[in-house]
């Protein structure tokens, strides 16, 4: 089963948005994991459909090595973006990994 990782922080709309899309295209052909710069974010992809979920930099710097896509905006591949909820560690993280994004 292919494993999509959703990065997504502030309030989390676009990720839930994507998860809400992503959900109706595959249904349970796929593992959805929201990954939130903070809980409100996860939160707010779990609620959209989300298989599992965690909030924070390790959770993202541990999880998207393992993931077989990675989707979200541009900003999780800068380090400082989004009001500075995207650590160096994730930005690095996120690019890094093998992973489609």
């Amino acid at each position: 089963m292919k494993r999509i990782c959703v990065i997504d922080g502030q309030g989390g709309g676009i990720g839930a948005t994507l998860i809400k899309y992503l959900k109706e295209a595959f249904e349970e052909s796929v593992e959805l994991i929201a990954l939130g710069t903070n809980a409100i974010a996860s939160a707010q992809m779990l609620k959209a459909g989300a298989n599992r979920g965690a909030s924070g930099e390790n959770a993202i710097v541990h999880t998207v090595g393992t993931a077989d896509l990675i989707a979200g905006t541009i900003s999780i591949a800068w380090a400082n973006a989004m009001l500075g909820e995207v650590t160096a560690k994730m930005a690095e993280a996120v690019m890094s990994s093998p992973a489609p994004k």
